[in-house]
């Protein structure tokens, strides 16, 4: 890494690639990239004087950035017919996955790592802050930006490092954690593993990097060897007695060796508590005193998209969620539902990469079934091409609520302000996202 001076990121807007190129910036590398299309996140790297670009063209390629000085990031999600993929292949530039390039960066350093298919974003978040605020020498690589930091990358530490460990194209084998958590072990990125089986055997490779298991951290319920995390469960961790005041939770939490009283935290949902806990764990394993972690738990403000607030009156809330996933899509739900028991929820969903869709379409009707109103916008296809006979009608047919309807992004704003609802929830990972802000202000508009 000393030999190199520049780095450049294919699909730079990405979430973990964004991160790593915020980490080479800070330690002095020129650092420029491509992607498809631009963002707020690639809008804020452009005011960290990163050089981004949205043609495939080699000519948009910086000069400075030779074979002998430049590093070539890319992520499984770039088409192998991509032009600049080619051009940096054929000309024998050094090219790494981003999982390789976290690996190697994380390697020398004593690595926590946050696993899961649910949770993992909130709760590597979430042990972050704790080790930030408490001191520690940390860089944290996160999934999602920080609402406390409004980055995704915490800390310039080079002893101590913070992983979201991604299970997508298995990327978290390339990691080398000295302790790790697992959230959760649900199917997903089957494009990928095939069927379950294959996804619970690279979880289980992954713990397998934990050798010795009380530095290993996983909810109760998984087939795994570890110190369980549990609420209100029979777990070696356990989150019990737990209150809500003032729209915070208070509770309670016993580990194998003490109880840690009146303890408060934000996020809402008793998964997030789940999140909570697992940060707590780890955190306490590290050597974070009490004092530290409870002021942590406290002071903490949550991740953008999820189950971020926008409008929060007493006529409307507007909630913006990352969800993707029938699971994920039901911990939301559940926390509306403790939140706001007699309100009437307009959930509008854009699902995610039509093999997904195919793959789940059952378990997103079962859940998107749940809200009182539904819009489906059409599905966001990322790095997928279409796949016949898969489309957010055909998912439609497949919701029992009657309260349904495929809604096109231009008509959404009139729609929305029609269903007058009391409670709106958009969800999904696409260019959903970028819609956000037009929402709140169409919504805040009407509300003046």
């Amino acid at each position: 890494m000393e030999t190199i001076q520049n780095v450049y990121f294919i699909g730079i807007g990405g979430i973990g690639m964004s991160a790593l190129a915020r980490y080479f910036k800070n330690a002095g590398k020129s650092v420029a990239g491509y992607d498809k299309t631009p963002t707020t996140l690639t809008q804020k790297l452009q005011t960290e004087d990163i050089l981004i670009h949205f043609d495939d063209n080699i000519e948009s390629i910086p000069e400075s950035f030779t074979k002998q000085n430049t590093l070539v990031v890319f992520t499984p999600s770039i088409p192998l017919s991509h032009t600049e993929l080619i051009y940096f292949r054929e000309n024998g530039y050094i090219m790494k996955k981003r999982a390789e390039v976290l690996g190697i960066v994380t390697k020398e350093t004593y690595c926590l790592a946050v696993a899961g298919s649910h949770g993992k974003t909130t709760t590597t978040s979430i042990l972050a802050h704790i080790l930030f605020q408490s001191g520690v020498d940390v860089t944290a690589f996160v999934g999602g930006v920080i609402e406390n930091y409004g980055t995704n990358l915490i800390g310039n530490g080079t002893k101590v490092t913070v992983v979201e460990a991604d299970e997508f194209d298995r990327s978290f084998l390339h990691l080398s954690p000295n302790m790790a958590c697992i959230t959760s072990m649900d199917a997903d990125h089957l494009d990928i593993y095939g069927d379950r089986s294959s996804v619970e055997a690279a979880y289980h490779e992954f713990a397998a990097k934990i050798r010795d298991r009380e530095y290993l951290f996983i909810s109760q319920g998984l087939s795994l060897v570890g110190a369980t995390i549990g609420v209100d469960d029979d777990a070696d961790i356990k989150v019990f007695n737990i209150r809500i005041n003032n729209g915070e939770y208070l509770f309670d939490v016993k580990t194998p060796d003490e109880i840690l009283s009146n303890l408060s935290f934000g996020l809402p949902g008793q998964h997030n508590l789940r999140n909570a806990a697992m940060a707590l764990g780890m955190a306490r394993k590290f050597g974070v005193s009490v004092d530290k972690i409870r002021e942590g738990l406290a002071s903490f403000k949550g991740v953008q998209r999820r189950f971020s607030y926008h409008i929060k009156t007493d006529g409307l809330v507007y909630i913006d969620d990352y969800a993707h996933h029938p699971a994920e899509i039901d911990a939301v739900f559940r926390a509306l539902q403790e939140l706001y028991p007699s309100k009437k929820v307009l959930a509008i969903f854009q699902p995610h990469l039509f093999s997904r869709t195919r793959d789940f379409a059952d378990d997103f009707a079962k859940s998107l079934s749940l809200f009182d109103t539904v819009f489906l916008l059409d599905i966001y296809p990322a790095r997928e091409l279409p796949i016949e006979g898969i489309t957010s009608s055909w998912l439609l047919s497949k919701i029992e609520n009657p309260n349904k309807k495929l809604v096109s992004k231009d008509d959404l704003i009139s729609e929305i302000i029609e269903s007058d609802p009391e409670i709106i929830l958009t969800i999904g990972p696409g260019s959903i996202g970028e819609l956000v802000p037009v929402i709140k202000k169409a919504l805040s508009d009407r509300l003046e």
